[in-house]
């Protein structure tokens, strides 16, 4: 796998490839790699020229402690085990985009700022990433209305030509994605689970062959899920879409509730959710709070989805790009 030195730096930094549980220094937080690339961008130092820099002058231009030099330094000089790491994720077709590069998704920066995942570990089509397209979020159990929606908008995407965002589990998720892909389109599934593990799936495989999915996380490929992992990639589902569709969400709790109601709060982008009279009280809460109301069934045909979401909907602001922070 081919890098940069910008991305190689910032791997070394950031990222938990090719460590240990004893290891001494730990990899940088997400703040504290905005702390430091603020210093970097100041001082007009691109993060690759740190791969060349000693322990005193990084001391020195940085004017930090020695100890924290010294932390830096360390995590810059497993350069050796690192290349080795992304050679298997690379033989395995896992491959990995920073804030540096170019075709990292211009969406995370503009909508979430210093938020945006400094890193992100991705197979398949990186092109989809950020290409207009609808969120489909929701619980994965569901009744009847819940289950067609799902499938209803997956196939309305892939007839479109519009990509289907979802978070890849099992429920609202896997129906619409299947949905889209079975409608000879496109999709993007954003994990809180192991990347490794949902590769080795025979359904994502061959969409992955085709050019039509593409599944990323924000997480080591190997990490299993966790629900903090989940709550975290909440925010990229919807950061990256044009419109998202909530199809059922429980009340006050659970991931696609606060999804959702950070979607509101922040704005992003117009969030629908499922109404019906047997609705999920939590799709009522989030309707009070903002939402745009979706129907069951939807009167139109599949193709105008898009044309219906744009004019039931008032169009969010965009907020301008941030300067480029690596």
């Amino acid at each position: 796998m081919i890098i940069s030195p910008d991305s190689q730096a910032i791997l070394l930094l950031c990222s938990h490839l090719a460590t240990s549980s004893s290891i001494k220094h730990a990899p940088l937080t997400l703040r504290e790699w905005n702390s430091l690339a603020r210093k970097l961008q100041f001082l007009s130092i691109r993060p690759g020229a740190l791969l060349e820099i000693s322990s005193d002058e990084l001391k020195r231009l940085l004017e930090i402690p020695e100890e924290e030099a010294k932390r830096i330094l360390h995590l810059l000089q497993r350069g050796g085990a690192l290349a080795i790491e992304l050679e298997r994720l690379a033989s395995m077709g896992i491959h990995v985009l920073t804030r540096a590069d170019a075709d990292y998704p211009t969406r995370y920066k503009q909508r979430l700022k210093d938020s945006a995942p400094i890193l992100l570990f991705y197979a398949g089509e990186k092109a989809l990433l950020g290409q207009p397209g609808i969120a489909v979020v929701g619980s994965r159990h569901l009744d009847e209305a819940g289950h067609a929606c799902a499938e209803f908008v997956g196939n309305a995407c892939g007839r479109s030509g519009m990509v289907l965002y979802s978070g890849g589990a099992k429920g609202v998720d896997r129906i619409s994605m299947n949905s889209a892909l079975a409608a000879r389109g496109t999709a993007v599934g954003i994990l809180a689970d192991s990347l490794e593990k949902a590769i080795r799936d025979s359904q994502n495989r061959a969409a992955i062959s085709r050019g039509d999915l593409c599944l990323v996380t924000p997480y080591s490929p190997s990490a299993p899920f966790s629900v903090g992992a989940a709550m975290g990639r909440n925010k990229l589902i919807y950061t990256l879409a044009d419109y998202a569709i909530v199809v059922a969400s429980d009340t006050e709790k659970g991931g696609t509730w606060a999804g959702a109601t950070e979607a509101l709060k922040s704005k992003w982008i117009p969030v629908f959710v499922l109404n019906y009279p047997q609705m999920p009280q939590g799709n009522s809460l989030l309707l009070k709070k903002g939402a745009f109301k979706f129907p069951h069934p939807f009167p139109e045909n599949n193709p105008n989805l898009k044309e219906w979401l744009e004019s039931h909907s008032t169009n969010t602001k965009s907020e301008p790009m941030q300067p480029n922070l690596f």
